[in-house]
């Protein structure tokens, strides 16, 4: 079979060419595989429900006559140990569940401030 000069030098460019485009595409192009993009998409998800419930824990953590106590317990806890706190007030846990949420208590112990110092009642507020 007789096969035209050109032709071999027009096959290893094209193949050269197209591992270059895909390794280009997937290093710097922003090119994933199928797992990538569904790992991605789990993730964002994730990142969504909890960003959804906090409003809820903050709402529990407000309606609880034993918030004070529970306010207490977790500013007395280590940095470190207040997420498990926050978890054993209860107030991680999504209605319906069972188990407290890891995530969700440690979005919601970023919105509570608990830093910030207790309230006062507003007898005991100083005016003058």
């Amino acid at each position: 079979m007789n096969t035209r000069e050109w032709l071999k030098p027009g096959i290893y460019g094209a193949l050269i060419g197209a591992v270059f485009v895909g390794v280009v595409g997937f290093t710097w192009g922003g090119w994933v595989t199928g797992g990538t993009a569904n790992d991605r998409a789990m993730a964002m998800s994730r990142d969504d429900v909890v960003a959804s419930m906090v409003p809820v824990c903050l709402d529990m953590a407000r309606s609880d006559p034993s918030r004070a106590d529970k306010m207490e317990t977790i500013r007395d806890a280590s940095t470190y140990q207040r997420r498990d706190a926050v978890m054993a007030a209860g107030w991680a846990t999504v209605p319906g569940a069972d188990a407290p949420d890891r995530d969700i208590a440690q979005a919601c112990l970023a919105a509570l401030d608990v830093d910030r110092s207790p309230e006062l009642p507003e007898s005991a507020v100083d005016e003058g």
